[in-house]
């Protein structure tokens, strides 16, 4: 763990810098007043909650945005230099051989900002989403913004392994009242790299019943060694009904620069979408992309060298200590989804137990629409030190029960 050329081993202190992984936890993860307290003070919690990374970002990023900086003016910016689409467009072509239409792209505050956005103006008030769970919360948050009705299909567990389960999506995609389904690739909580068949099959299902699809592929890039990525769009070029969702946030670290790739094929729905958002961005949210997109290669292998160890790790402790949790090393992002259903009964607030009796905050599986219970979700994009240490606290609240 120690021949990498960048830090990943530091352990940086996030306090004083408004974090959301330190000081948001409490009405995120709990009501505000919530008790908390236990064997651990709150100073002395563990983040491993919140999708993004202890690690410092790439050099190379920081350096473009100094170079930025030397420029003093900072004012209203848009991306207009095409080099930045270029760059972004060369990323996809040389990692997944997928060269999207640059007239296609447009951008947003944020993958998330751009589905509530484009659920209201895909939907009707009385038509439906269709989602995968466990899915990411928001994805259902989106739904209910708008109005719209939401529709889970339960992904099927085989072994710590999931896939869909294909006649259940293809029943409610024929529903004339589904007109969207927002998926996840990879998927997130589980980390499921969808093959290309799965991807097949699922597009051909909702192309044939005219539901347009939102494939968010933000953790696209953080792939375990020997796994590939295909974007879903990829396999249907001839399709204007599949949007992609992407951004350098998760894969760099750049989550709170609030800038994403949002690629629409559909002219109407495109324009439409560029006339309800303000195309104004953050000058240094675009260097700092393009820097990602051009310059971050080298940084990006040693993450996954370095989560790869961390998956490692987590599954040999899990085998040794914890033999009842079902977890199987993830193909994809650095969120570990791990079944601990045998040492709890299944009323249990998961998040809340581990904070009061570990002095760990994670996600329990209430937090990811349904199909859940039983699970937590630990950020393993931590130094090994930290995870080593909030792990040891997992395990030995779970053997103290």
């Amino acid at each position: 763990m120690s021949s990498y050329k960048y830090p990943f081993n530091k352990v940086i202190n996030r306090e004083g810098t408004n974090a959301m992984s330190v000081t948001g936890y409490r009405g995120y993860l709990f009501d505000p007043d919530e008790d908390l307290s236990g064997k651990y003070k709150e100073e002395n919690f563990i983040p491993m909650w919140v999708a993004d990374m202890e690690f410092a970002i790439a050099p190379e990023i920081i350096d473009a945005m100094k170079k930025r900086l030397e420029h003093p003016l900072l004012g209203y910016s848009m991306v207009a230099d095409p080099g930045y689409s270029l760059a972004f467009q060369k990323w996809c072509t040389d990692r997944y051989g997928w060269k999207p239409d640059i007239k296609h792209l447009v951008h947003a505050k944020g993958v998330i900002p751009a589905l509530y956005s484009l659920i209201g103006h895909i939907c009707k008030p009385d038509e439906k989403v269709l989602i995968v769970t466990p899915s990411y919360a928001f994805f259902k948050h989106g739904a209910d913004f708008n109005g719209v009705e939401l529709v889970c299909s339960d992904l099927i567990e085989v072994q710590g392994t999931y896939c869909m389960d294909m006649d259940d999506v293809r029943e409610k995609a024929s529903d004339e009242k589904c007109v969207l389904g927002i998926f996840c690739n990879p998927h997130n909580p589980t980390g499921r790299v969808w093959s290309e068949k799965e991807l097949q099959e699922l597009g051909e299902v909702c192309l044939e019943n005219d539901v347009t699809i939102i494939s968010d592929e933000i953790h696209c890039d953080v792939l375990r060694h020997n796994t590939s990525f295909t974007p879903m769009a990829g396999l249907f070029p001839n399709s204007d009904q599949i949007i992609t969702c992407m951004a350098p946030s998760k894969t760099f670290n750049l989550a709170g620069n609030l800038f994403a790739n949002i690629i629409i094929p559909n002219d109407e729905l495109r324009k439409t979408y560029s006339e309800n958002y303000l195309p104004v961005e953050n000058p240094l949210s675009i260097v700092a992309a393009q820097a990602a997109y051009t310059d971050g290669h080298a940084w990006l292998n040693e993450l996954t060298d370095y989560l790869d160890a961390n998956f490692k790790y987590l599954k040999a402790q899990l085998d040794a200590h914890l033999p009842h949790t079902k977890f199987v090393i993830s193909e994809s992002t650095y969120l570990a989804w791990v079944n601990v259903s045998h040492y709890f009964p299944t009323d249990e607030n998961l998040t809340l137990f581990f904070a009061r009796n570990a002095g760990v905050l994670l996600e329990g599986g209430d937090m990811f629409v349904a199909n859940a219970s039983g699970h937590i979700r630990l950020n393993l994009a931590c130094p090994r030190v930290r995870l080593e240490e909030g792990l040891h606290r997992v395990i030995t609240a779970i053997l103290e029960k």
